[in-house]
């Protein structure tokens, strides 16, 4: 299994920035990700000082992008301060309780989950075993919101997006899926398990390599985050 090793800053302008070592990465590069938020890989042996002096001199094109992709979601009206209190409230009251039932089901172990407002990412995993969860994920599906949750839970073995981590992805991802498209017909004319049904079927039909997180993770940037 390839060596990786990460560190998390808090831009003043951007928010968080994960820079992320690995020993299969042979130059720096910078990715923008609607779920993931702003990742620099670097290889193993460059310094963290040398990808941050590399982020700095790429920022202008950062900011861009991101700006590209609020604009596309321009008429999403902004919350008021009593709309993202309740906001709040509904995601630590919905994302804990349901981070636990699938840690559960799959035997992921985490230390403590934290709910957070940034405007980088939907969630984030430390090495600690920490997790913090973005409230905005409760304007998601459920089936969606499943997706993030389970994609950070399996940050809780594998610390990087290898191989080996999408592989996890998607066995827990079609568990996940198998259980929402339930022969129930009463269940069936649920919006969340039609979903699941075309989530699983746009799976299918792709030729990505990892068919499942390429599908959601699509489907999410039809989302932004206020």
């Amino acid at each position: 299994m390839a060596m990786t090793s990460k560190k998390i800053i808090v831009d003043p302008e951007i928010g968080e920035v994960t820079f992320r070592k690995s020993v299969r990465c042979r130059r720096i590069s910078i990715r923008v990700h609607p779920v993931k938020g702003v990742i620099v890989t670097m290889p193993y042996v460059v310094p963290y000082a040398a990808a941050s002096l590399f982020f700095n001199s790429k920022r202008h094109w950062v900011t861009e992008t991101m700006a590209r992709q609020k604009e596309s979601f321009r008429d999403v009206p902004e919350l008021s301060a009593q709309e993202m209190e309740a906001l709040r409230r509904r995601a630590k009251a919905v994302l804990p309780s349901r981070l636990a039932e699938l840690a559960g089901r799959h035997g992921f172990i985490y230390n403590k989950v934290t709910i957070k407002h940034n405007s980088t990412n939907w969630g984030s995993c430390s090495t600690k075993a920490n997790i913090n969860l973005n409230l905005n994920i409760v304007r998601l599906p459920p089936v969606l919101q499943d997706y993030i949750l389970l994609h950070e839970l399996c940050h809780l073995r594998h610390h990087d997006h290898s191989h080996a981590f999408h592989l996890l992805l998607e066995h827990v991802l079609t568990d996940n899926l198998m259980r929402l498209m339930s022969d129930d017909p009463e269940i069936q004319t649920d919006e969340n398990s039609r979903l699941a049904y075309e989530l699983a079927r746009k799976a299918a039909a792709s030729k990505a390599r990892y068919p499942l997180d390429c599908t959601f993770t699509r489907a999410i940037r039809g989302y932004r985050l206020v």
